[in-house]
Order: C-alpha cells, then sequence, then structure tokens
C-alpha cells in the first residue's frame, strides 16, 4: 500500500504532464473500443447484404450445378426436399427458383441476361426483389407473363412499364429453341451493376414450361431461424439436405470472400492496436523518464537510507499502472460516449459496392461487455510492461551522482 499510495502522489506531482500521458492512451484505448464496435456491424452488415438481398443464408441444389450452372441439373426429390424444409423447425423460410442464362429481345435491342424463374409467394419472405422494386409492382401471379427488369437493362433496351420483351431459351431435354413473350410489370433496382443490367424475374411455373423441367428447380435458397446457423459447419441440416445427389451449402462456402471478412478484420484490429500502442509507447517512456530524472535527487536519497533496487524498481511500475489506470478510465468514457455517438447517427455506406456485395443497410457500431474488459485489461498490462524499462534504469543508479544532481 505504501509504493501505491507514493505511486499515485508521484503520478499527480506533474499534472499537466500526467494528464497529456493520459490522453495518449486514452485515445488508442478509445479507438480500439470504437473500432471494434464499427467492425462488429460492419461485418454484420456485410452478411446481411449478401444474405437477405437474394442469396439466402444456405442454398440446396443439385451436385455440381454452381460450378456447371447448366439447365439439366435440377434438385432430385424436389417435393421431399420441400416438404422436409417445411416441417424443419431450424429453417424460417424458403423459396425454389429456376434459373438459365437467355436472351432478350425488345424493339430497339437484344441482349444475353439470366433469367430467374421466382415463387411470387415465397421470394419475398426470403429476399428483397419486392422491395426493390422502383416502377410498377412485383409478381402477383395472375398474369403469368409479367416480368420485372433491371433499372440497366431497362435503359440499355429502352424499356418502360407496360413494354413488351421476348425471352428466348433453350429446353433442357430436346434442346430446342423456345420464345415467349412478356409484360414489363416492374423495374427493380438492387444497387448492383450486374443484378441491374443482366438479370430479369419472371413466374417459376413460366420458367419451368420454357425449359422443360418439370416441378422442380435449380436451387432452393434457405433462410435459418438464427442466422448464426449458417455458420455452424457440424449442423445436421447440411448432411440431411446432401442426400443423394444434392448438396446443401452454406453461404459461407457460395461466396468465400465475404466469410473471409472475419479473418481480414481481426488482422485490421491487430494492425491497428500495433500502430496505436506504439504511439503510446513513447509517450508513457517520455513520461516516466521525466518524472525520472525530475526525482534523481529523491530516489538517490531513497537509496542512500537502505531501499532497496527492486524497491525503486517498484515504485517506477506502480506509477506505470497509476498512469495506466487513469488513461484507461478516460479511454473507456471516450470510447463509449463516440461509439454511442455514431452509433445513434450511423455511418451510410449505402449503394457502396465491397467484394461484389452492395451494402443495403448503414453501419451502427455495436457496444459488447468484453470491449471495458479485455482491451482496459491489454492496456493496463502492456503499459506495466513498458514501464519495465525505466524502472530498471531507476534501480541501477548510484546513490552517490544521484544526489548530487539538483532538479
Amino acid at each position: 500500500m505504501l509504493y501505491l499510495k507514493l505511486a499515485w502522489r508521484n503520478l499527480f506531482r506533474n499534472k499537466r504532464r500526467t494528464i497529456i500521458a493520459g490522453i495518449a492512451i486514452a485515445l488508442g484505448l478509445g479507438a480500439l473500443i470504437f473500432m471494434d464496435a464499427f467492425f462488429i456491424s460492419e461485418e454484420a452488415v456485410m452478411v446481411n447484404s449478401a444474405t437477405s438481398s437474394f442469396l439466402g443464408e444456405a442454398q440446396i441444389s443439385r451436385e455440381g450445378y454452381r460450378e456447371k450452372q447448366t439447365a439439366d441439373l435440377t434438385i432430385e426429390n424436389f417435393d421431399l426436399v420441400m416438404s422436409g424444409l417445411a416441417e424443419d423447425t431450424l429453417v424460417k423460410a424458403y423459396t425454389p427458383r429456376v434459373q438459365s442464362f437467355g436472351t432478350a429481345s425488345s424493339a430497339s435491342d437484344v441482349r444475353g441476361i439470366l433469367i430467374y424463374g421466382v415463387d411470387p409467394k415465397r421470394e419475398p419472405n426470403l429476399s428483397i426483389v419486392d422491395e426493390a422494386i422502383v416502377e410498377g409492382e412485383f409478381l402477383t401471379g395472375e398474369d403469368s407473363h409479367d416480368i420485372l427488369v433491371g433499372i440497366q437493362l431497362a435503359d440499355y433496351m429502352d424499356l418502360s412499364l407496360g413494354d413488351r420483351i421476348v425471352l428466348t431459351l433453350t429446353q433442357v431435354n430436346s434442346g430446342d429453341i423456345t420464345q415467349q413473350l412478356f409484360r414489363v410489370s416492374g423495374i427493380f433496382d438492387f444497387g448492383d451493376r450486374s443484378m441491374n443490367a443482366g438479370a430479369v424475374f419472371i413466374n417459376i411455373d413460366e420458367a419451368r414450361r420454357m425449359l422443360s423441367i418439370g416441378e422442380t428447380a435449380h436451387t432452393i435458397s434457405v433462410n435459418f431461424i438464427d442466422p448464426i446457423l449458417s455458420r455452424d459447419s457440424t449442423l445436421v441440416f447440411w448432411d440431411h439436405y446432401s442426400e443423394g445427389v444434392n448438396e446443401a451449402v452454406s453461404w459461407t462456402k457460395i461466396m468465400p470472400q465475404i466469410a473471409m471478412m472475419s479473418d481480414m478484420l481481426l488482422i485490421g484490429k491487430i494492425a491497428m492496436f500495433v500502430i496505436l500502442m506504439g504511439v503510446v509507447v513513447f509517450v508513457i517512456l517520455n513520461t516516466l523518464f521525466m518524472a525520472l530524472y525530475e526525482r534523481m535527487f529523491e530516489l538517490g536519497v531513497l537509496r542512500a537510507v537502505g531501499t532497496r533496487p527492486a524497491g525503486v524498481a517498484k515504485l517506477l511500475i506502480f506509477e506505470a499502472g497509476a498512469l495506466a489506470i487513469v488513461g484507461i478510465v478516460m479511454g473507456a468514457i471516450l470510447g463509449l460516449a463516440v461509439t454511442l455517438l455514431v452509433a445513434n447517427i450511423g455511418v451510410d455506406f449505402t449503394d457502396v459496392e465491397f467484394s461484389g456485395i452492395t451494402m443495403i443497410d448503414k453501419i451502427y457500431p455495436v457496444l459488447r461487455g468484453y470491449q471495458f474488459i479485455i482491451y482496459p485489461i491489454i492496456v493496463f498490462i502492456f503499459t506495466l510492461l513498458i514501464g519495465i524499462y525505466p524502472a530498471v534504469h531507476a534501480a541501477r543508479i548510484e546513490p552517490a551522482k544521484a544526489m548530487r544532481r539538483s532538479f
């Protein structure tokens, strides 16, 4: 307790220097807390943008379909899979999709596109296709010849609501060319160039008829009751729906670049910690050495009256710990205040594209309890380790030489 009292008293003998050093530590800790909270939200927004916009948290398809994208690779035992999903307690929503490459023809242009056949009733429960409509309305299912086109595709092909467009596909079994006239009932804007310029949506029954594939689909997109389940590789769901020639995969395998975000963010946090603590090192060393040289005479007297070198070193380390506590308290308050402020406002990255994903939500930093436990402990230990160097230097001073110096 004696060393602790002396450390606190010595720390505030020069309040200005202590406050400056405390602010440096506080800025480092506050930045760590804020950036960690920001990264948590950023990762969540990235995953949500990838899965909720259209992809889904999991997909069931025929083996090889994701690589080949050929229209003949349809889901085996489709009705059995659909009935299983309806009874699965882990599944929140699911929707079948038919998709194929084809051409779209209007009065002014012909373009190669990706055609999606979707279920008008199930699709809105899983994706935001219905919310992305900027003109017209989503597929109602009442008219099988309604079609949704992307905003850029509509511009390229000079299309507006009510205009006619012809889709051309190749039937799976016969290889015959089939064409069908559709009416533009809606124009969507996903915020994604590839979707807006190269995709259309039609009724799934009409897509099946044109491709002549019967009552089946190429993929079934699934959302779980808890999104974290999609990251659980031990989930029974994957093996159960991967029986036979079908395979069930998580979004982490479909879009591994997004799944790598966690590793990238961890590396970013480590790099930021190293940089910030590097700055803090010089501030703490400067503060402790300035305090050491100011009190050189006092330390010489302590050594002269019998204080052991370890006692002098202990005093300096305690002062480093006291300085760390001051900085940690200030940093925790700073990190909390800044994070709450930004969390209330949000950082608008909507419509920004990253790794092929367009952000659909603002980023609101998320506070976690560990941010105010682990990071302060790390900063405290780090400061004590830094204090060892000036403490060893103080322990080695010679009493006679120290007492001849006057500050």
